[in-house]
């Protein structure tokens, strides 16, 4: 089925986060969502559990991840029942560490360590699931390439990008999770970023 993003978004852009789960779990066959929990991730896995509660979400653990940041994937794993698919990079951090370091950005190793830790772990994860949708939580004003997409969106892959907070601001999601007693945690690291306004690789 071809679908018209331009106008689908256009209509979808004064629907709440809830309105379009609801749409784009009726236009796919094989969903996913994925999540590092980093802040603000308990809305998008409330949003999207709340309509479908057996999706799988895919947790690529780059094993760089702060003691606070895996206390709360275990909080919010229990809390929201979450059907973890746990995807993790084919060498441990500590074996790593040794070989190759965390690379600075600038620094030539840097794109070898972001396949590593993060895109090999997605591609096996997308492999094995097929998903035809595929729900995240990026929002405008993030970062310049996010700026250009919008709710939904398609990928070179074919797959649909699906963002139901896109339009979102801290403020209002700060609402969402204090209407929901939802929890949050700020205490996140990403090692192949290293700079917020940096994309990670996965969406770009």
């Amino acid at each position: 089925m071809e679908l018209n993003l331009i106008e689908i978004n256009k209509q979808l852009k004064t629907k709440s986060p809830s309105e379009i789960v609801k749409w784009a779990l009726g236009v796919s066959v094989k969903p996913v969502i994925t999540t590092n929990f980093r802040p603000y991730e308990s809305a998008i896995l409330h949003v999207v559990t709340k309509e479908k509660s057996d999706i799988n979400v895919i947790w690529c653990d780059t094993g760089y991840n702060t003691i606070k940041t895996y206390k709360h994937a275990e909080a919010l794993i229990t809390l929201l029942n979450l059907n973890i698919q746990l995807y993790v990079p084919k060498q441990t951090a500590a074996h790593r560490d040794v070989v190759l370091g965390l690379p600075d950005v600038n620094d030539p190793n840097h794109k070898l360590f972001t396949e590593q830790v993060k895109l090999e772990p997605f591609k096996r994860a997308m492999a094995a699931h097929q998903p035809d949708l595929w729900f995240t939580n990026l929002r405008q004003g993030q970062t310049a390439f996010r700026n250009s997409i919008d709710i939904v969106s398609k990928g070179a892959d074919g797959i649909l990008k699906v963002s139901p907070f896109y339009y979102h601001s801290d403020e209002k999601l700060d609402t969402y999770l204090e209407e929901h007693k939802l929890p949050n945690e700020f205490n996140y690291f990403d090692p192949t970023k290293q700079l917020e306004n940096r994309e990670c690789g996965l969406h770009a």
